[in-house]
């Protein structure tokens, strides 16, 4: 069995004293391709590092994180376009608007998602969306910009029943992680009416880590338990989510 997680900081200071004995644990478990989403420049040269470790299993994004739009944006996104005009990478992201933290940057937040959205069409490559609290801001940007060239993944997805269906319908996966496990996340009330073949599986780490271990540092091993409880929502077996949901990884990005 053959387990990917599309969305995982194994480069984070998280994972300094045991990231080694993190990345093996999860190999051993059958994952063995993991999407290491970028923050900004400052973690470019760690991620470059993690690939480097594990060239068999790492694949790299490049992005600006929307937490990360501040007054040096634009020297940021010129560091996405140099990285991409530079070597190869599998999706721009993590990329999109997040208005919890920081409502005052949603301006700058709408121009650095629109830019890199350019970008990934440019280079023929995915996006991976980071949304909070604005599922209304992210799909105007998507209808303004929808294309048969713009698809991706809207990474840990929150939202309700109908905005999946939105999502879905701009050639967004939903990538579904440890929210899936909680009480009170929702989407387990809906997400089987959705098909699989929409869904791909991460986990966010070292973030959001899923039932029983919530609370605690997230890593790639836990996508077990995501993988459990789709198993149970979907009525199938472990093998069939894991077989179906890496091939929507490939498919996604292209490997």
């Amino acid at each position: 069995m053959i387990l990917t997680d599309t969305h995982t900081h194994l480069y984070s200071e998280a994972f300094d004293e045991d990231r080694h004995d993190v990345i093996n644990r999860a190999i051993e478990a059958g994952i063995s391709r993991f999407f290491i989403p970028a923050i900004d420049s400052t973690y470019t040269e760690s991620m470059l590092q993690l690939e480097s470790d594990y060239p068999d299993n790492m694949f790299l994004m490049s992005g600006l994180h929307p937490t990360h739009v501040k007054d040096s944006y634009k020297e940021e996104l010129q560091h996405v376009e140099n990285m991409l005009a530079k070597r190869k990478f599998y999706a721009v992201g993590e990329i999109g608007i997040d208005l919890y933290w920081d409502k005052s940057t949603l301006t700058i937040q709408q121009e650095a998602f629109r830019h890199q959205i350019k970008l990934a069409k440019q280079y023929k490559l995915p996006i991976v969306i980071h949304c909070r609290d604005a599922f209304d801001e992210i799909f105007e940007i998507l209808e303004h910009e929808k294309a048969d060239d713009l698809f991706g993944i809207f990474h840990c997805f929150t939202g309700t029943f109908e905005q999946a269906q939105q999502a879905i319908s701009y050639n967004m996966k939903l990538g579904i992680g440890g929210v899936v496990t909680f009480k009170n996340g929702k989407i387990d009330q809906f997400l089987n009416k959705i098909d699989l073949d929409h869904i791909v599986l991460e986990t966010d780490s070292p973030y959001l880590a899923p039932v029983p271990y919530r609370g605690k540092r997230n890593e790639s091993i836990y996508i077990l338990k995501v993988m459990e409880k789709l198993s149970e929502l979907y009525n199938m077996s472990t093998e069939d989510i894991a077989h179906i949901t890496t091939q929507n990884s490939k498919h996604v990005f292209n490997i």
